[in-house]
């Protein structure tokens, strides 16, 4: 089946959220990437959701009673650190439980053949992109089992520990300041240099770029604006997701159904066992 750009306002679309294991290949052509080609990737909650990674919020959008502001963000950490870290200390446990899917070892396997002409952008704090195998990595929020000083310059230092109860912990360095989780919470800036490696990776594809989405709400700035710097510069746009984004009317192509079959498949890859 050929999928041709239409206009931004009427991706074209195939569902594949109801497609058994295996009907993906006869369903999604391979994504047609030449010896020039340059694909920039943004993956956000839903390939993490189909490993098992917890939410941590009931229905009303709340972890034990706290709004998430409450837990991260930098207003709530100067109230309590204890209490963010025993939220993302239940993180890092759940983090630490799963296992990446095929749809992780599907980007890693395309970063293999594309090398540098490749660049994996992720929402995702998890780390299951780095556990994968996933090297070309900007981590936009930051990383769960990463830590930093909040008062002293040191320098951010990888941490698997659990603060489950008792105080928050303390630097080891400057002895003053309680360390955090190394997340970019509400209120804070995502690091320039990250934007300007993304953006200088779009510059410089140009009208080779294909830009693919996984998984995301396309509802948090800046990293749902992408799509549209991405058709800017000329490329080809394909989001993947299991529901419809919120920025979807701004893709060329957009196929509905789980990262961990429609990746393999649409990436020329052996659809798991």
């Amino acid at each position: 089946m050929a999928l041709s750009p239409l206009a931004p306002d009427r991706p074209r679309r195939v569902d594949l959220s109801g497609a058994r294991k295996g009907l993906g290949c006869l369903i999604v052509r391979t994504l047609d990437l030449d010896d020039d080609a340059r694909v920039l990737v943004l993956t956000g909650a839903g390939i993490s959701a189909e490993s098992g990674v917890p939410t941590f919020r009931d229905s009303n959008g709340l972890w034990e009673q706290h709004r998430f502001e409450d837990v991260a963000s930098p207003e709530g950490f100067a109230r309590d650190p204890a209490l963010v870290w025993r939220f993302y200390s239940q993180r890092r446990q759940g983090a630490q439980a799963v296992q990446p899917n095929a749809g992780h070892a599907a980007l890693v396997e395309l970063e293999r053949r594309l090398g540098d002409r490749f660049l994996l952008v992720t929402q995702n704090v998890d780390g299951l992109h780095r556990r994968a195998g996933s090297e070309r990595l900007i981590e936009l929020h930051g990383h769960l089992f990463t830590s930093r000083c909040s008062r002293c310059t040191r320098a951010p230092f990888a941490d698997e520990r659990l603060h489950l109860e008792g105080e928050a912990p303390r630097c080891e360095r400057c002895g003053e300041g309680f360390l955090r989780p190394h997340i970019v919470w509400f209120g804070e800036v995502l690091d320039e240099v990250a934007m300007a490696r993304i953006d200088a990776f779009m510059a410089e594809a140009g009208a080779r770029l294909t830009f693919l989405a996984v998984g995301t709400s396309g509802a948090v700035y800046p990293a749902a604006g992408l799509v549209r710097l991405a058709r800017r510069r000329g490329g080809n746009t394909w989001l993947v997701n299991a529901e419809p984004a919120d920025n979807g009317e701004h893709f060329d192509h957009f196929l509905q159904g789980k990262a961990s079959t429609v990746l393999p498949a649409l990436l020329g890859q052996a659809l798991p066992d």
